[in-house]
């Protein structure tokens, strides 16, 4: 057996035995090497798949203990900075090639591509035994959530997705005021962001470019139907484009939706309903309003959660002080019966409202660990060492991103209200809604025709 096999058989070793092993699996570092050496057991083989963007911030996010090994990216031209910091990793254009010179030599992968290309990367990761943390919104469909939430209980690698709030300190002490009672029942949220920064609501251009020549442009369609390249689909400016992109409820929804789902202990939703500006189909819309119905949990009432885009707002609440305004750029409103809870994105800043009563109230007991340094990649990294939990794996993801795509597959339906069947994965009203549940006709070598079968079965 290979040193790499052999260092890889040990870190999932230490993965699955947990943080709360009785006996260390790593040997000390001041047994090896002395205060700060860190032994080569100890360290996990990272690679990055998409590093032009905020892979690249995700990579030096672990860079600083963890050896980064190799990089795929379709466009080599953007991601050259990425690549100029780490001149010793391997890259590539195509990860699949990446995997096969490679993979005997990586252990975990984070993955930053665009949202239509995650689940099919993180899928075969996983079926390779690779830990993966994978950018938000975790997929591009309801069924690509679905199928990764069974393949990652199947295949036992570490899972995290990029909604780093998830792991700040502040978005445990929102879940510390909501479950202590601190604003009493919550039955209604009101969640905002500024976003889209990029532009939606435009017409499919007519003409056509020429490819860089540092860009793979048909890698960069992955599933997605044949286009000609285009210099307004890439970079960045994809998350507008329907084939590509989830708009703006898939790229903040997971930084702002996360934080009511999780402190109110929500589930599958059993009513969705998006409005929205004008939609031709191509490209999302400026601006919409999305209106999710959650059941009643054990002894707590049904809640309704309000999701605005586009710079819309929800009304005022008479408890903010005179003179100052909601978040401009988004925030999360949570309307109890004995006050307000109003916190930014990310989970940032939580505060009770009004002011008055925030005073009388003592600081939530602690009922969550805090994550050290706040470090969401590192998070993960820790997991793989079996040092931690990760904070956002597939298990919790997976769940929040098929809930935020629901208000997708509504605005994608003509703005129908939906009654959504969460263990069947199916929408019982508007048949012709779950054509929207998964990609029709995925190119053949992208398709995963497992994640198809993921929507109008009884997977969970």
């Amino acid at each position: 057996m290979s040193q790499d096999l052999s260092r890889r058989a040990f870190l999932e070793t230490t993965a699955k035995a947990g943080a709360a092993a009785s006996l260390p699996l790593i040997v000390p570092r001041h047994v090896l090497g002395g205060t700060g050496y860190q032994p080569p057991s100890d360290t996990v083989q990272v690679a990055g798949i998409g590093v032009g963007g905020v892979g690249g911030g995700n990579v030096q996010a672990v860079a600083e203990s963890e050896n980064i090994v190799a990089f795929a990216d379709i466009d080599h031209n953007y991601a050259s900075d990425t690549f100029e910091k780490y001149p010793e990793a391997a890259t590539y254009y195509d990860y699949r090639r990446m995997f096969d010179e490679m993979g005997d030599e990586i252990d975990g992968v984070v993955i930053a591509t665009p949202d239509h290309t995650h689940a099919k990367i993180t899928a075969d990761a996983m079926r390779r035994g690779l830990h993966v943390y994978t950018q938000k919104p975790l997929t591009w469909s309801v069924a690509e959530a679905r199928y990764l939430r069974r393949l990652a209980a199947k295949t036992d690698v570490v899972t995290q997705m990029g909604n780093q709030g998830h792991s700040s300190d502040d978005a445990r002490l929102v879940n510390e005021y909501v479950r202590s009672g601190a604003i009493g029942t919550v039955r209604k949220v009101h969640v905002w962001t500024n976003r889209p920064i990029w532009p939606q609501g435009i017409e499919m251009p007519e003409d056509v470019q020429r490819v860089p020549d540092q860009l793979r442009w048909d890698l960069f369609l992955g599933p997605a139907p044949s286009e000609p390249y285009h210099e307004d689909f890439h970079p960045f400016s994809w998350r507008g484009w329907v084939e590509w992109g989830t708009g703006a409820l898939g790229d903040m929804g997971a930084h702002l939706i996360d934080h009511p789902y999780w402190a109110l202990e929500l589930e599958a939703p059993e009513t969705v309903q998006t409005r929205s500006t004008a939609f031709n189909g191509e490209s999302w819309p400026t601006a919409t309003t999305t209106f999710y119905q959650f059941p009643a949990r054990g002894e707590q009432p049904p809640v309704e959660i309000v999701w605005r885009d586009g710079g819309l707002q929800p009304e005022r609440p008479d408890a903010l002080p005179d003179g100052e305004h909601l978040p401009e750029t988004g925030g999360v409103l949570y309307e109890g019966e004995d006050g307000v809870l109003l916190h930014e994105t990310y989970g940032s800043n939580p505060r009770i409202l009004p002011t008055e009563k925030a005073k009388q109230l003592d600081k939530p007991p602690q009922q969550f660990d805090r994550v050290k340094n706040e470090n969401h990649p590192m998070n993960w990294v820790r997991a793989i060492k079996g040092e931690a939990e990760a904070t956002s794996d597939f298990a919790y993801a997976s769940r929040l991103t098929e809930t935020m795509l629901l208000g997708v597959v509504s605005l994608r339906a003509g703005h129908r209200r939906l009654q959504w069947n969460g263990e069947a994965g199916t929408v019982s009203n508007v048949s012709e809604a779950n054509e929207y549940l998964a990609r029709q006709a995925p190119r053949t070598s992208w398709a995963l025709e497992e994640a198809q079968g993921m929507v109008g079965t009884r997977t969970q």
